[in-house]
């Protein structure tokens, strides 16, 4: 069993940065992809960065250039540091890992291919 847990949400204003966490632990499969999506009020939830542990990350267009997934050197903890936040950034963010390979496109644009999840983390933009 893996389990997920995503931490740092919070309010910011427009222009301003915060970083998201996500502890994995478990049975994680090696080449797993896992990555951030986001659902914003009323919306379907979307892929935001991903990255597998045998390749690199990938990005919703959205998100190029302000949103930078990351890992720590024991791959049990993701991060999500995000950069000049805008209100359409205001979502709910979750975690999430897969448990069988999927290529990173893959992983981004089909969130129901993830097997866990977390909990998920609000992020609010607002002025």
């Amino acid at each position: 069993q893996v389990q997920v847990v995503e931490s740092g949400g919070g309010s910011v204003q427009p222009g301003g940065s915060l970083r998201l966490s996500c502890v994995v632990s478990g049975s994680v499969y090696d080449n797993a992809c896992m990555g951030w999506f986001r659902q914003p009020a009323g919306q379907e939830r979307e892929g935001v960065a991903v990255t597998a542990r045998t390749g690199g990350p990938s990005y919703a267009d959205f998100v190029k250039g302000r949103f930078t997934i990351s890992q720590d050197l024991t791959k049990t903890t993701l991060y999500l540091q995000m950069n000049d936040l805008k209100p359409e950034d205001t979502a709910v963010y979750y975690c999430a890992v897969g448990s069988t390979w999927i290529s990173s496109g893959t992983c981004l644009d089909n969130p129901e291919r993830l097997t866990y999840w977390g909990q998920g983390t609000q992020v609010t933009v607002s002025s």
